[in-house]
């Protein structure tokens, strides 16, 4: 039973106080709540909690769905701020905390979103839509937007803080169909070229000589590393003397934040003991790279070298130097698809052929490798008139045999039959060659009745 009363020191101040009750809940607790100041009503709002307290208690009301109904109309921004300090934890890069956070309040101001009841798919996608085409942004933005608002409200239907995922309806769309920046891989020649411009240059490009920018490039180009990635190296991250070499990415500086292991070539290994005889323990190879502009770097080496940035086959920026061509050289030179997704570290392979970059010149290169079918006969039109391409195998031949008529392909039927008979086979063997080998029993036709 409910108990009501007013506090003593709002009855000596206040002319209007609100009342006071408590009550037992579901659990068997007293509980105050404020009420009020008309006292029928907090009588009213007192005989709900009970009932409610005494439905759960019997099992007609189930107190999580009831939990989940309160947090349907509580603020979304509460909400949110919770999911940052969730993304915080989970150890993910500060920008990406950032960028996720930033997309999601442009959706939730964009859709008015106040509760977490308010949240719709439909109304999401329609403004994602709008936004696309007022800004002029691609499918892959568009997706970037969906996949930090799928993961939000994924996260809130995990805390039970939602029946179920709002955003499960949200089409991505095909980024095939919209690419905004095409990238294109360097040829072997085009490579040594961007080499030989840094090197001969006495410019420095976002603090770097010309010696440790080609250094840059050639790390990235044999390791397939990311620029993050090669920021993060030291000399210990290099073994060397190990069968083979490794070079091992902390899972802190990965980007699937796992760590990774890759070998590395000979030639590059050798490369890498000199380089690393004036480093420091424990210092970076190329200190602050994760900050510099590598794409500025690249293309004023490549305009040095005569090579132009940007062609109708995309862009040479770093990413498209190192990784790209990495990956491309690998496939062009007989490495399978299953090694190299694994080199590159890909979850699908779909995403490593992305990064194949596969020209003319190398479907030319693939079609001469097929064999031609004209150089295992003499014409053309007698492989269709009883001839065969392939040589027959003589050393199945009967040891009477004639070596003119092993080497015929168009004995007939009849021919056949006739050495069959004359090879002087006992009758048991024909008749252990027919249970072997017994004729198929045609049906017979069933009579029609009239």
């Amino acid at each position: 039973m409910a108990t009501f009363y007013k506090k003593q020191r709002d009855l000596r101040k206040r002319k209007h106080a609100p009342w006071y009750f408590d009550y037992t809940d579901h659990t068997g607790k007293r509980r105050t709540v404020k009420g009020f100041t008309d006292k029928s009503k907090t009588e009213q709002l007192a005989s709900n909690l009970e009932q409610r307290a005494h439905l759960i208690r019997n099992g007609m009301i189930d107190p999580q769905q009831e939990e989940i109904v309160q947090q349907k109309n509580s603020s979304v921004e509460g909400h949110l701020t919770d999911f940052e300090k969730h993304l915080t934890r989970q150890k993910v890069t500060p920008g990406h905390v950032k960028k996720t956070i930033s997309r999601i309040r442009c959706i939730i101001k964009g859709c008015e979103i106040k509760i977490l009841k308010d949240i719709s798919g439909d109304s999401v996608e329609a403004f994602l839509g709008d936004l696309c085409r007022e800004q002029d942004l691609g499918n892959r933005t568009y997706n970037h937007y969906v996949q930090a608002f799928e993961q939000f409200c994924s996260w809130l239907a995990r805390k039970r803080r939602l029946t179920s995922n709002p955003a499960t309806g949200l089409v991505r769309q095909n980024c095939q169909v919209d690419v905004r920046r095409k990238r294109r891989a360097l040829s072997t020649d085009e490579f040594s070229m961007l080499l030989k411009s840094a090197r001969s240059s006495s410019e420095l490009i976002q603090c770097y000589d010309g010696e440790t920018r080609a250094r840059i490039y050639i790390v990235s180009y044999m390791t397939g590393l990311r620029r993050g990635e090669i920021a993060s190296l030291t000399p210990e991250s290099f073994r060397l003397d190990n069968k083979p070499a490794t070079v091992t990415v902390e899972a802190e500086n990965s980007k699937h934040r796992k760590e990774d292991v890759l070998p590395l070539h000979p030639e590059f290994v050798e490369m890498l003991r000199e380089w690393l005889k004036g480093i420091p323990s424990g210092e970076f190879l190329f200190p602050k790279l994760r900050r510099r502009r590598t794409w500025l770097m690249v293309q004023k080496d490549l305009e040095q070298a005569g090579i132009p940035y940007e062609t109708p086959d995309g862009v040479a920026d770093f990413h498209a130097v190192g990784r790209h061509t990495h990956i491309t050289e690998l496939l062009r030179n007989g490495v399978t698809l299953p090694e190299a997704r694994a080199l590159a570290r890909h979850a699908d392979v779909n995403m490593t052929m992305r990064y194949a970059h596969i020209g003319i010149n190398d479907q030319a290169k693939a079609v001469g490798h097929l064999p031609n079918p004209c150089q295992y006969s003499g014409s053309v039109s007698g492989d269709f008139q009883g001839q065969s391409l392939a040589q027959p195998d003589t050393s199945r031949q009967p040891d009477g045999a004639n070596s003119q008529d092993s080497k015929s392909c168009g004995l007939s039927l009849c021919d056949t039959q006739e050495q069959k008979e004359s090879s002087g086979d006992s009758p048991d063997d024909s008749w252990r060659r027919g249970e072997l080998n017994p004729r198929p029993v045609a049906p017979r036709p069933k009579p029609l009745r009239a």
